[in-house]
């Protein structure tokens, strides 16, 4: 991705600051966009995975609807080109105030997550004369093989709803003269790398659809989420997910009735690997028994090491030598968990190098904060 003109305009710009290989972007959104023709599934880019400006507007440009799980993101994405016929709204917390403005947008759907949200929606909704479009999330206690901190799809995860519940559900609905019920919802994870757990997914869909048609409830939205990871480990190699099988999974495990639409909330295996963090080598420090390459960029900037002891390929893009030696790569903030990686292999490292956090274009500068005041990563397209 680096060759030597990218990093020669590189080092002109002060750093750290978020890299983005706009050509990649462009063509990892071709792959989706030709895959969900073929096989007339309904795609919407999850927000939460990068909101930058110029990122959802190349996104909306395709076509894509928007996955949103806050009413901020709601407006963002509707103020980068999303239809809000094609928003959808999921989150345990909603709002009242991000609730109403949804309803005033007219979005397409509100996932919802608990019995009590039902309720509140369909209150706000009869104060505005509005009709609430609304799919239920539904747990589905199927396995992600995931970090535990983003398998979602299990009974102990503060997500969805449980299928004990849905009787109890089905009633109060009846009962809720501005909600309809137009879908139900999955997520089961997210990074998951697996495709057989999408396949297991199918299944167990099938199995709740049979109970919806059992109860005389006819579906027109099946929403199976996203979750599809991508190659930290070698993100030139594999540089566009693997979509073709993805899609084909659920095209051929997933039992789709008549008039019924299929849809996907995909964020990381859109974005990550577009972008990457470049930081500057501020000092190299030699300890008794390692070596650290001290970076003006932190835990702030990048948090996924330390929040889930995330791996993302490190290189050194502008080393002169050929020799390599082994460094933990860490910021400069006063948390002892601010580290990038540990013993990695670089060439012989110094001052002024810099250094690219690869696979960084998801949960990356979304997650930035003002932790230690340190300078905000800016945000740089090729």
């Amino acid at each position: 991705m680096f060759d030597n003109q990218i990093i020669e305009k590189l080092k002109s710009i002060e750093t750290p600051f978020y890299y983005y290989h706009t050509d990649l972007l462009h063509r990892t959104l071709s792959k989706v966009k030709e895959l969900a023709d073929k096989y007339r599934f309904h795609v919407h880019y999850a927000l939460k995975a990068n909101s930058n400006d110029q990122i959802l507007k190349i996104i909306s440009g395709y076509g894509l609807g928007a996955d949103c799980v806050s009413g901020n993101e709601v407006l963002k994405a509707l103020s980068t080109g999303f239809d809000a016929s094609h928003v959808v709204f999921a989150g345990v917390g909603k709002s009242d105030k991000e609730i109403i403005n949804a309803l005033e947008k007219d979005i397409f759907c509100f996932n919802c997550e608990s019995i009590q949200e039902i309720q509140v929606i369909n209150e706000l909704a009869s104060k505005m004369n509005k009709i609430a479009s609304i799919a239920i999330r539904i747990n589905p206690n199927v396995e992600a093989n995931t970090h535990k901190y983003i398998a979602t799809g299990k009974e102990e995860n503060k997500f969805g709803i449980n299928m004990a519940e849905l009787n109890e559900i089905l009633e109060i609905i009846k009962h809720c003269g501005y909600i309809k019920l137009i879908g139900i919802h999955f997520h089961i994870g997210s990074q998951i790398r697996d495709l057989d757990n999408f396949k297991n997914l199918c299944f167990r869909v099938n199995e709740i659809q049979e109970w919806f048609t059992a109860q005389n409830i006819r579906l027109t939205e099946i929403n199976v989420g996203g979750g599809l990871g991508i190659n930290y480990q070698e993100p030139d190699r594999e540089a566009i997910p693997d979509f073709d099988n993805y899609f084909s999974i659920f095209n051929q495990y997933l039992k789709v009735k008549p008039s019924q639409r299929v849809h996907f909330e995909l964020g990381r295996s859109i974005v990550a690997q577009c972008g990457s963090l470049i930081s500057k080598v501020l000092y190299v420090k030699k300890g008794s028994n390692k070596q650290f390459a001290i970076l003006d960029a932190g835990m702030n900037v990048l948090i996924r090491p330390a929040l889930y002891q995330a791996y993302h390929k490190i290189e050194n893009i502008t080393a002169t030598s050929s020799e390599t030696a082994i460094y933990d790569v860490v910021g400069p903030i006063c948390e002892s968990a601010d580290f990038f990686g540990k013993e990695v292999s670089l060439p012989i490292t110094q001052r002024g190098d810099l250094i690219a956090v690869r696979s960084a274009g998801a949960y990356g500068e979304v997650m930035m904060s003002l932790y230690n005041l340190k300078e905000q990563a800016q945000s740089v397209f090729e």
